[in-house]
């Protein structure tokens, strides 16, 4: 998979872009605050429906424009597609296949897929849970499109069970009637049956992307592993298929609901859970040094990469006999970041990417192996090198 040409109109800095691209290296260089990242995150926004930068779609247009256009044209194997998001902050987003306006943003997801590589990568160790939840949610969504479905009505129960909740706290506080909960048993269950979706999903991710991380950290890293993922979930329990999942919920909310009334929120769920990652016998945060946690976040980018790869290879072809083929890889302005030795192991893991694309201040930030399609990034404008 790759893309073949980029349109962008309204988007961050510009007001137009149209961006060549094909298949392997292509790397945008130039100063920084000149717009090379948007260019990459354009791409990432129509495998994701999000930024890896911000939390909501209102940065993404440009000042004074109502709106903002990507548009990709893709190649998969000998199949071409156009897919097209129009992004309407304080409104519903629009999406095109192939021109055809009968589609939802949703639809879109799975045509262009991404691996990401930032300096934001860093949180994955260091920062809060929310940070690796978004993580493995990114890359369930990418293994199996249809979870962003699941994901939406989890998001929005939980909503609507927080509202129930902060009101009773609420009349609880002021001494008001106590109000009837009666109706928080069926969002208990609405609550549970989606948690359960995705928790099967997680669990499964981490299964798979246990030996990749191995793997990829000793290839960055020799000698400086193991490394162990763990999931802990705010619905301790064994079960693994869905409906125990599912009753693990329903308990947990269960056991928590006194104490939800109190606090007015949600106490039990995927939206409390974690990812731990552990280096050698220890956490890996507040034990692993700048360079450990580093390696252990790129490790973790590679398994997604080769996780994503391996399972496109090894799915059935479609009707039309193409297949998913290799996500893309972007490498934004990351090299910076590294020592040389990583910088060079990273980049001779990732040179065989079907599309690789890179983002650097400097020419020099690029390793050699890395040299491929040039352009300069400056003022506004994307000019060939």
């Amino acid at each position: 998979m790759h893309v073949t040409h980029l349109s962008l109109a309204d988007f961050r800095s510009y007001a137009r872009a149209e961006v060549p691209l094909g298949p392997g290296v292509t790397a945008f260089v130039g100063p920084n605050g000149q717009g090379k990242t948007n260019l990459v995150e354009a791409v990432g926004y129509l495998a994701t429906l999000g930024s890896h930068r911000v939390s909501s779609d209102a940065p993404l247009v440009r000042m004074g424009a109502e709106r903002a256009i990507v548009r990709a044209a893709v190649q998969q194997g000998e199949r071409h597609q156009l897919v097209e998001l129009e992004l309407n902050p304080g409104r519903a987003n629009r999406a095109r296949i192939n021109r055809s306006s009968q589609v939802k943003p949703r639809d879109v997801l799975g045509i262009v897929r991404t691996v990401l590589f930032a300096p934001e990568d860093l949180a994955l160790v260091k920062g809060d849970p929310g940070e690796r939840r978004r993580f493995l949610d990114e890359l369930v969504t990418a293994r199996s499109p249809r979870m962003a479905g699941v994901r939406s009505d989890y998001e929005r129960v939980l909503k609507q069970r927080n509202t129930l909740l902060k009101s009773a706290a609420m009349a609880r506080r002021h001494g008001g009637r106590s109000m009837d909960m009666s109706t928080l048993d069926v969002w208990d269950q609405h609550l549970a049956r989606a948690g359960a979706e995705l928790l099967a999903q997680r669990l499964n991710l981490i299964e798979a992307l246990q030996p990749l991380t191995d793997k990829a950290y000793e290839q960055l890293a020799p000698g400086g592993g193991p490394v162990a993922l763990a999931y802990r979930s705010s619905a301790p329990g064994t079960g693994h298929t869905r409906e125990e999942l599912y009753e693990q919920l329903l308990a947990a909310l269960a056991d928590a609901r006194k104490q939800e009334i109190e606090r007015g929120v949600t106490l039990a769920g995927p939206h409390r859970d974690d990812l731990t990652l552990k280096l050698g016998e220890l956490p890996a945060k507040g034990y692993a040094s700048h360079g450990e946690s580093w390696s252990y976040a790129l490790a973790l980018r590679l398994a997604s990469y080769d996780l994503l790869r391996s399972e496109g290879a090894e799915q059935a072809p479609h009707e039309d006999g193409h297949r998913i083929g290799e996500p893309i890889l972007v490498l934004d302005d990351v090299f910076a970041e590294l020592d040389s030795r990583r910088r060079e192991r990273l980049a001779e893991l990732v040179a065989p990417g079907e599309q690789v694309l890179v983002t650097a201040a400097v020419d020099d930030d690029i390793p050699g192996v890395l040299r491929g399609t040039r352009f300069t990034v400056s003022g506004g404008e994307v000019t060939r090198a």
